[in-house]
């Protein structure tokens, strides 16, 4: 347990383990808060809680048959739904064949648990097929939605759930966590949290993937095409290879500290601190309205990508790319 249940979780941990020794458990919960701050693991700790036939104080046992079950990866009564590819959304086919899953009784003779993961994927046609089973899960049922963006759900679905709100843990905790679970030095997990919007996970898996890297090349063509040693063209067909939402959430830090320098009178970027001399001379040179406006577009291109529309890369990032190097001009 101690492994996925987070320490700024705990208040919420036993709330809910509460209600479980109660027999008050909801028949749906709504997990909401950023993402990368540990929802989802959260919602497995809870699962591993339900699923286990001989639970102690300290969670699941790991030795009964459900437990075995779980930890092979294969456990009956354990349902997972996500996307079928990223960005895409949970399809109506989808939900359906839960519903025919959740008409047979528990395979393994008590809880049946249903993770869905970002529960705002879901479109109309999956989100009304849902409702069906918000409407009558069945006994012993507990379907656990894991949402980054409430807002994006139909609220006859948030209505029927009850809701437990995330927040992103203390800087220090934070840190802390990252330090010792990362091995790294306090300022290293400090910028790594910095660059996450003071999500941990976010900052775990930007440490440990390849993302540093794409943020690495990215800065650096983002400085080339300042100084004109690069073509837009060619970093648009460059970038279109990363996560694109990635990028615009970059691109909208480098503005803010930007903005940060040139209005509120910050000598240095507060996230961006490696990037320092360049953030300083565009904040000089460039004028506000340029600013607020490359700002603008970003905004809009994150709203459209997180309403899973499907844009041409190639000419957004060019468009975004022509706008950032007329900063300098």
């Amino acid at each position: 347990m101690s492994d996925l249940l987070l320490p700024w979780f705990l208040t919420q941990w036993q709330r809910l383990c509460a209600q479980h020794q109660a027999d008050r458990l909801p028949h749906a919960l709504l997990l909401s808060g950023p993402a990368g701050v540990g929802k989802g693991r959260f919602a497995q700790a809870l699962a591993n809680l339900l699923l286990c036939h001989e639970p102690t104080a300290a969670g699941p046992c790991g030795h009964c048959h459900s437990c075995e079950l779980r930890i092979a990866g294969h456990h009956p009564d354990l349902v997972r739904i996500s996307p079928e590819a990223e960005g895409k959304p949970i399809k109506v086919d989808q939900v359906r064949l839960l519903i025919d899953h959740l008409h047979s009784t528990a395979q393994q003779g008590g809880y049946r648990v249903v993770i869905m993961e970002p529960a705002e994927a879901l479109n109309t046609s999956s989100a009304n097929a849902l409702l069906k089973i918000l409407e009558e899960p069945g006994q012993n049922t507990l379907l656990i939605l894991v949402c980054h963006q409430p807002g994006q759900l139909m609220p006859t679905i948030r209505s029927r759930c009850q809701r437990i709100d995330f927040t992103t843990p203390g800087v220090e905790q934070a840190v802390a966590w990252l330090v010792d679970t990362l091995a790294l030095e306090s300022d290293r997990a400090e910028q790594l949290l910095r660059l996450s919007h003071g999500a941990p996970l976010r900052a775990q898996r930007l440490y440990e993937g390849d993302v540093l890297e794409q943020r690495k090349k990215l800065l650096t063509g983002l400085a080339d095409l300042l100084r004109g040693r690069a073509a837009v063209t060619d970093l648009a067909l460059q970038f279109g290879k990363f996560d694109l939402l990635q990028c615009l959430d970059w691109l909208n830090s480098l503005l803010s500290d930007i903005i940060r320098i040139q209005l509120a009178g910050v000598s240095e970027p507060v996230v961006n601190t490696d990037m320092t001399r360049m953030l300083q001379a565009v904040a000089r040179q460039a004028g506000s309205a340029k600013i607020f406006a490359l700002a603008d577009r970003i905004q809009e291109e994150r709203v459209s990508l997180m309403m899973r529309q499907n844009p041409n890369r190639q000419l957004l990032l060019e468009r975004l790319l022509l706008q950032w190097s007329d900063l300098a001009r």
